[in-house]
Protein backbone atom coordinates (compact mmCIF):
# COMPACT_ATOMS: atom_id res chain seq x y z
CA UNK A 1 0.00 0.00 0.00
CA UNK A 2 3.06 2.52 0.38
CA UNK A 3 3.35 2.39 -3.20
CA UNK A 4 0.07 3.97 -3.71
CA UNK A 5 1.58 7.25 -1.46
CA UNK A 6 4.81 7.38 -4.10
CA UNK A 7 3.06 7.44 -6.40
CA UNK A 8 0.36 9.88 -5.17
CA UNK A 9 3.20 11.85 -4.04
CA UNK A 10 4.89 12.07 -7.74
CA UNK A 11 0.97 13.00 -8.98
CA UNK A 12 1.26 16.33 -6.38
CA UNK A 13 5.20 16.67 -8.04
CA UNK A 14 3.84 16.69 -11.59
CA UNK A 15 0.92 19.15 -10.86
CA UNK A 16 3.12 21.71 -9.03
CA UNK A 17 4.93 21.50 -12.10
CA UNK A 18 2.20 22.41 -14.06
CA UNK A 19 2.54 25.79 -12.02
CA UNK A 20 6.11 26.21 -12.07
CA UNK A 21 7.01 25.18 -15.34
CA UNK A 22 10.91 24.76 -14.04
CA UNK A 23 11.47 21.02 -14.34
CA UNK A 24 12.31 20.74 -10.66
CA UNK A 25 9.31 19.01 -9.69
CA UNK A 26 8.86 16.51 -12.39
CA UNK A 27 12.17 15.10 -11.46
CA UNK A 28 10.85 14.67 -7.55
CA UNK A 29 7.61 13.02 -9.37
CA UNK A 30 10.47 10.75 -11.35
CA UNK A 31 12.11 9.79 -7.46
CA UNK A 32 8.84 9.12 -6.30
CA UNK A 33 7.83 6.94 -9.37
CA UNK A 34 11.35 5.27 -8.76
CA UNK A 35 10.46 4.88 -4.99
CA UNK A 36 7.31 3.40 -5.86
CA UNK A 37 9.14 0.66 -7.98
CA UNK A 38 11.56 -0.05 -4.94
CA UNK A 39 8.54 -0.37 -2.50
CA UNK A 40 7.12 -3.02 -5.03
CA UNK A 41 10.20 -5.23 -4.93
CA UNK A 42 10.29 -4.93 -1.57
CA UNK A 43 12.54 -2.68 -0.10
CA UNK A 44 12.25 -1.09 3.50
CA UNK A 45 11.07 2.36 3.64
CA UNK A 46 14.62 3.57 4.19
CA UNK A 47 15.50 2.07 1.21
CA UNK A 48 12.81 3.75 -0.51
CA UNK A 49 13.79 7.00 0.60
CA UNK A 50 17.05 7.05 -0.58
CA UNK A 51 16.10 5.74 -3.91
CA UNK A 52 13.80 8.92 -3.95
CA UNK A 53 16.52 11.22 -3.26
CA UNK A 54 19.24 9.39 -5.48
CA UNK A 55 16.78 8.91 -8.41
CA UNK A 56 15.51 12.95 -7.84
CA UNK A 57 19.11 13.95 -7.99
CA UNK A 58 20.09 12.24 -10.90
CA UNK A 59 17.42 13.11 -12.79
CA UNK A 60 17.78 16.98 -11.74
CA UNK A 61 22.08 16.67 -12.83
CA UNK A 62 21.07 14.48 -15.87
CA UNK A 63 18.04 15.32 -17.78
CA UNK A 64 16.81 18.87 -16.24
CA UNK A 65 19.41 20.29 -18.19
CA UNK A 66 19.11 18.76 -21.35
CA UNK A 67 15.70 19.72 -21.44
CA UNK A 68 16.10 23.15 -20.54
CA UNK A 69 18.37 23.80 -23.52
CA UNK A 70 16.53 22.01 -25.73
CA UNK A 71 13.42 24.05 -24.57
CA UNK A 72 15.36 27.14 -24.71
CA UNK A 73 16.91 26.55 -28.14
CA UNK A 74 13.46 25.24 -29.46
CA UNK A 75 11.09 28.44 -28.14
CA UNK A 76 11.31 31.31 -30.69
CA UNK A 77 11.80 34.65 -29.18
CA UNK A 78 8.98 36.77 -29.19
CA UNK A 79 9.23 40.46 -28.37
CA UNK A 80 7.38 41.89 -25.60
CA UNK A 81 6.10 44.42 -23.36
CA UNK A 82 6.76 47.50 -25.62
CA UNK A 83 9.52 46.09 -27.90
CA UNK A 84 6.18 44.36 -29.07
CA UNK A 85 5.40 47.49 -30.72
CA UNK A 86 8.03 48.12 -33.32
CA UNK A 87 7.15 48.00 -36.43
CA UNK A 88 3.39 48.85 -35.55
CA UNK A 89 1.37 51.79 -37.17
CA UNK A 90 0.00 54.41 -34.71
CA UNK A 91 -2.25 57.91 -35.54
CA UNK A 92 -0.67 60.98 -34.38
CA UNK A 93 -3.14 62.56 -31.67
CA UNK A 94 -0.81 65.83 -30.93
CA UNK A 95 1.75 66.98 -33.94
CA UNK A 96 5.13 64.94 -33.92
CA UNK A 97 8.43 66.29 -34.66
CA UNK A 98 12.03 65.10 -33.61
CA UNK A 99 11.39 66.51 -30.34
CA UNK A 100 7.93 65.88 -28.84
CA UNK A 101 4.53 65.14 -29.92
CA UNK A 102 1.39 62.52 -29.22
CA UNK A 103 0.03 59.10 -30.48
CA UNK A 104 -2.53 56.13 -30.40
CA UNK A 105 -0.44 52.95 -30.31
CA UNK A 106 -2.58 49.75 -29.84
CA UNK A 107 -5.21 52.08 -28.42
CA UNK A 108 -3.00 53.62 -25.74
CA UNK A 109 -1.50 56.96 -25.90
CA UNK A 110 2.16 57.05 -26.25
CA UNK A 111 4.89 60.27 -26.36
CA UNK A 112 6.44 60.10 -29.84
CA UNK A 113 9.17 61.61 -31.52
CA UNK A 114 10.39 61.19 -35.06
CA UNK A 115 12.91 60.08 -36.61
CA UNK A 116 16.06 62.34 -37.17
CA UNK A 117 15.53 64.49 -40.87
CA UNK A 118 11.63 63.66 -40.72
CA UNK A 119 8.86 66.23 -41.90
CA UNK A 120 6.06 67.20 -39.09
CA UNK A 121 3.80 64.98 -38.67
CA UNK A 122 0.16 66.65 -38.43
CA UNK A 123 -2.48 65.26 -36.20
CA UNK A 124 -4.03 62.02 -38.16
CA UNK A 125 -0.84 61.38 -40.00
CA UNK A 126 -0.34 57.09 -39.96
CA UNK A 127 3.29 56.41 -38.43
CA UNK A 128 5.10 53.04 -38.05
CA UNK A 129 7.26 52.96 -34.69
CA UNK A 130 10.84 52.88 -34.99
CA UNK A 131 12.14 52.39 -32.11
CA UNK A 132 10.46 52.67 -28.25
CA UNK A 133 12.80 54.63 -26.44
CA UNK A 134 12.01 54.65 -22.87
CA UNK A 135 8.10 55.66 -22.76
CA UNK A 136 9.06 57.06 -25.89
CA UNK A 137 7.96 55.87 -29.54
CA UNK A 138 10.22 56.95 -32.14
CA UNK A 139 8.13 57.05 -35.41
CA UNK A 140 8.69 57.49 -39.15
CA UNK A 141 5.96 58.42 -41.64
CA UNK A 142 4.16 54.95 -42.75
Amino acid sequence: MAWLWWVGAALIFALIELLSLDFVFIMFAGGALAAAVANGAGAPLWMQAIVFVVASVVLLVTLRPTLIRHLRNNTPKAPTNAEANVGRTASVVQEVSTASGLIKLSGEVWSARSVPGSPLLPAGASVRVVQIDGATAVVEPA
